[in-house]
């Protein structure tokens, strides 16, 4: 039975666990939420998702959200398939892979977000971008990815 997935393409949070579901070869449904509308602020949603966010994800009876923690879920789940991207089972590249999923969470998510929000939800709502926000926003980002780079020179993972 497939999983479902309910959210919007539009969501880099939503996207984060597209990624894993493709990456682990995972069957799955996507279930539109129109946040234009405000669905995800509907009784049905935050029964998903009680704060009103997506995306949510159904396995049977289990519903989870969070896009992190539903990624750790889906790549445990699919662990079988040979693709162990959380290391398990060695302390030390577990502890790795942990320093790097926080430092998406804090320091890549947080300057890409005003990126993306300015360059494509504030657009779709009538507003116009904050060109200050995002150059400032690309000054932080490009600092991240400097020290991805050379990490990722480093080392496989």
């Amino acid at each position: 039975m497939a999983v479902k997935l309910y959210g919007s393409i539009l969501s880099p949070n939503m996207v984060r666990v597209l990624v894993c579901l493709e990456e682990v070869g995972a069957e799955y449904e996507l279930v539109p939420i129109d946040m234009a509308t405000g669905e995800h602020k509907s009784p049905a949603h935050l029964a998903r998702n009680p704060f009103g966010q997506v995306p949510a994800l159904q396995d049977g009876s289990l519903m989870l959200f969070e896009s992190r923690a539903i990624s750790k879920y889906i790549v445990r789940k699919y662990n079988k398939t040979g693709t162990n991207l959380l290391r398990e089972g060695n302390l030390k590249e577990s502890a790795m892979v942990d320093v790097w999923l926080e430092a998406e969470a804090h320091q890549f998510s947080s300057a890409i977000s005003p990126i993306t929000y300015q360059c494509l939800i504030v657009p779709m709502f009538g507003g116009v971008c904050d060109q200050k926000i995002v150059d400032e926003s690309l000054e932080k980002l490009k600092k991240v990815l400097d020290v991805y780079e050379a990490h990722l020179s480093r080392s496989k993972y």
